[in-house]
This record gives structure tokens, sequence and C-alpha cells, in this order.
């Protein structure tokens, strides 16, 4: 199949943690988006049913699967084009992007609880191997607003905490979205919050998670809430919080859609949504 062939054909997309209720949404999305075909769903549940069915889209002629090293073989060799979505667990993702990136599959990874250094190690497998990747802590347009907007007012404010509140079956805490705002924010290269009091904790881990750039993190976990975040800053007699509220997972799809097309630009590894903008 010739170069211009393959950019013609619908990009081909592979779904990791499919029924999961991220992975729900992004088949759905998939489904309905001309330039793309859903061509595997990989779960551990309902194993041979047509996903579609399973989701009341109709059939979609894609059985769900747990062999995810089948699938990713049948995809390097259908095209070079293809993609996987992972949406899965902290103890899987990393493995499940080794190995989409070792067949020349192209992740786009929205599964969050990766560490730094095994970042490092993924992007330097994509990097060596010529593979796009695109690893996104939050996929949704207003928290890259929102941390945009963020970036403006420490400029102005010294004093700043995060709090992020997620449904109460997130495994991960803080969220991967926390972690990047106040890595973003450490990159200003600004001492934040210096201390004006010696302040002494009475309960162990009250005062939240304390990362490299001095800015606190509190999370909090409840039945109800899908995924939230306010960065608040304080001043001399004032405060000022920025606050983002996701109340449907529907929102994270056109960020998702957006990194399966930017993803088949790279060649290497790329982490946040915000890298891929344009």
């Amino acid at each position: 199949m010739g170069e211009g062939t393959a950019a013609s054909e619908p990009i081909p997309v592979l779904v990791v943690g499919a029924l999961g209720k991220m992975g729900r949404e992004v088949v759905r999305a998939v489904a309905q988006t001309p330039d793309m075909k859903l061509v595997g769903a990989v779960a551990r549940s309902q194993l041979g049913a047509d996903i579609g069915e399973v989701l009341g889209l109709g059939s979609l002629g894609v059985e769900i699967t747990e062999d995810l090293a089948g699938q990713l073989l049948r995809l390097s060799q259908r095209s070079t084009r293809g993609v996987m979505v992972d949406f899965t667990h902290p103890r899987s993702v990393y493995e499940n992007v080794r190995s989409a990136i070792a067949f020349g599959v192209r992740p786009v990874v929205g599964t969050t609880g990766l560490t730094s250094e095994q970042v490092e190690r993924l992007r330097d497998l994509a990097d060596k191997s010529g593979v796009g990747c695109l690893i996104a802590p939050n996929f949704a347009i207003g928290m890259i607003l929102l941390q945009q907007m963020a970036l403006q007012a420490a400029q102005y404010f010294d004093h700043v905490e995060i709090v992020e509140l997620h449904h109460n079956r997130k495994a991960d805490a803080p969220s991967g979205t926390a972690l990047q705002t106040a890595q973003r924010l450490g990159q200003l290269g600004k001492a934040f919050n210096p201390p004006e009091v010696e302040e002494k904790e009475l309960l162990p881990g009250s005062r939240g998670g304390i990362p490299g750039p001095n800015i606190p993190i509190h999370s909090v976990r409840l039945p109800g809430l899908v995924a939230h975040q306010e960065v608040i800053f304080g001043g001399m007699g004032q405060t000022l919080t920025l606050r983002h509220d996701i109340t449907d997972r529907v929102a994270f799809m056109p960020g998702v859609i957006l990194g399966i097309r930017k993803v088949l630009q790279l060649k290497g590894l790329v982490y946040g949504l915000e890298q891929v903008l344009s």
C-alpha cells in the first residue's frame, strides 16, 4: 500500500481497557469519527462479545479479547499507522506502552500513575524506535486552559495550593493532572509558599503531599465526583481560585480524538496534550 493510499485510509485504533468508564467513551468516540476505524478492543470480561453490541452501538465487528500482544501484532501487520489508546490501570500501563512501541504501534495514553522514571524509560524507547507516543495526564481542553491561566496568575502570587477531587475508584493519588500542574508551575523557577511560621502537623499528611516545587497537593476521593481540580492562589487581602470540573467523561473525547490524529505526526514521546495543540 502506498503512502498516499495509507494516509487516505481511516486510522486503525485499538482500545485497551475498552470496558472501563473511559474506555467505553473512547470506543464510542472512535466509532463515530469518520477518519478512524475501531479494529480492536482489549478488556478482561465479556470475552468474545462484540464491543459495539455490549455498548449499545450495534455490531462493530470487533470482538472483545484479553490478548493484547495478539492485537498489537495484527495491527502492526495491518497498517503502519496503527494507534493504541490506553485507559487501564497504573499497574499495567507501563508494560502496555512498552509492548505497543515494540510492535511499532503508536500509544495514546490517558492512564495516570506512571512514575517519572517510567516515563523517561518509555521516552528513550520511543525516541530510539522513532515511534510516536503521546502521554497526557488530562485530555480535557478546559484543563489545559486552567493550567495556562495558573501560569499567568503565578507571576503575581507567591502562595499557591492545589486541590484535586475524583471519584472513589481512582487508584492513584494525587492525580497525574495535579502533579503536572505543580510541575509546570515549578518550571517557572519561582520559590512558592515561603514559610511564615514553623508548621507542625498534628496529623501526618494534613498539609497534603508536597512535590518538588513546594506546592501542596490535597486529594479528595468520593462517590459522586468525576474529575475536578482547584488551583488556589493567596495574597495580601485576596485569594484567586481557578477551578475546572468534569461532569461527564465525554468532555475528554475531543482531546483523545485530537491525540490520535496528532500522534501520527510524532517520532518520539511527547508528554502533555498541550504539547500537540496548534
